[in-house]
C-alpha cells in the first residue's frame, strides 16, 4: 500500500505541482488549499506525512501543526515563505520535523519527504535487521535519574511516566543519553540524526531541545537533564 502525504498550501500552482511529484514518486497524496478541510482528512485517513504551508486562509499553518501534534506522531514538514530564524524555530518549537522555504526545488522536497519517513518508519514499527524480537542487545535501554528511554521499543518515560515523542526527539535525546558524560557538539548531534550537513546559524538542534526539555519539565533554570554547554553543544551530566 502506498505511503500518503497530505499537501496543504493555498497557493494552488504549488499544491498542483507537489501533488504531481509526489504522485510521480508513488506516494497517495491528499491535496488540500485549507487548513480545516486538511485537519478533517487527518482525522478520517491514515496519514505517514503532512506538508503544511505556513500562510493558510482560513488556519494558521503553525496552528494546524499544533492541532495535529496533539494526537499524532507522522513527520511534518512546513513549507513556507518566509526566511527568519524565529519562523522556522517557532514551526519546530509545535513539533514540525522540517522546514521548506519557498521557492523549493520539488525534488528536494521529494528527497526530504523519503528521509522523513524512512525515519519514522524506522522507529515506528520497521524490524531492526541487526536483533531479533526478545533477544536483547546491551545498551539498548538506557535509566539517567528517572529518564528511560529504550531503543528497541522506542519508548521513554519519566518516573514511571510516559512521554509522547516524535521520531527525532527520541532520536535527539537516545543520542545524548547514549552520550552520557560527554558534550555532544551542536554540529555532531544535527549530522548524527539528520544525516546532513550542518550549516553554521542553524537553529534546528536548538529547537528541538527546547521541545524536549518541555515534556521532560526541565526549564532552562534549572536543567536537570539536558544541559547546554554554551558556544559548544549540549550534555547529559552522570
Amino acid at each position: 500500500m502506498a505511503e500518503s502525504v497530505l499537501v496543504v498550501d493555498d497557493e494552488q500552482e504549488v499544491a498542483d505541482l507537489l501533488e504531481l511529484y509526489l504522485a510521480n514518486a508513488g506516494y497517495q497524496v491528499y491535496k488540500f488549499y485549507q487548513g480545516r478541510e486538511a485537519a478533517e482528512c487527518v482525522r478520517s485517513k491514515k496519514i505517514d506525512l503532512a506538508l503544511l504551508d505556513v500562510m493558510l486562509p482560513d488556519v494558521d499553518g503553525f496552528r494546524l501543526c499544533q492541532d495535529i501534534r496533539k494526537s499524532y506522531f507522522f513527520p511534518i514538514i512546513m513549507l513556507t515563505a518566509r526566511v527568519e530564524d524565529v519562523d522556522k524555530i517557532q514551526g519546530l518549537m509545535l513539533g514540525a520535523d522540517d522546514y521548506i522555504t519557498k521557492p523549493f526545488n520539488p525534488l528536494e522536497v521529494i528527497a526530504r519527504v523519503k528521509t522523513q519517513l524512512r525515519r519514522y518508519h524506522r522507529y515506528n514499527g520497521a524490524s531492526p535487521g541487526d536483533w531479533q524480537e526478545g533477544e536483547g542487545l546491551p545498551g539498548e535501554e538506557l535509566e539517567i535519574r528517572g529518564l528511560s528511554i529504550n531503543r528497541r521499543t522506542h519508548r521513554c518515560a519519566l518516573y514511571g511516566k510516559e512521554l509522547s515523542l516524535t521520531p527525532l526527539e527520541f532520536s535527539i535525546l537516545w543520542y545524548l543519553c547514549s552520550h552520557q558524560g560527554e558534550v555532544v557538539p551542536s554540529e555532531e548531534l544535527f549530522e548524527a540524526v539528520w544525516k546532513e550537513k550542518y550549516l553554521d546559524h542553524n537553529n534546528t538542534v536548538m529547537a528541538h531541545i527546547g521541545r524536549i526539555r518541555e515534556k521532560l519539565k526541565d526549564s532552562y533554570q534549572k536543567q536537570k537533564f539536558i544541559k547546554t554547554v554554551w558556544g559548544i553543544g549540549y550534555t547529559i551530566e552522570k
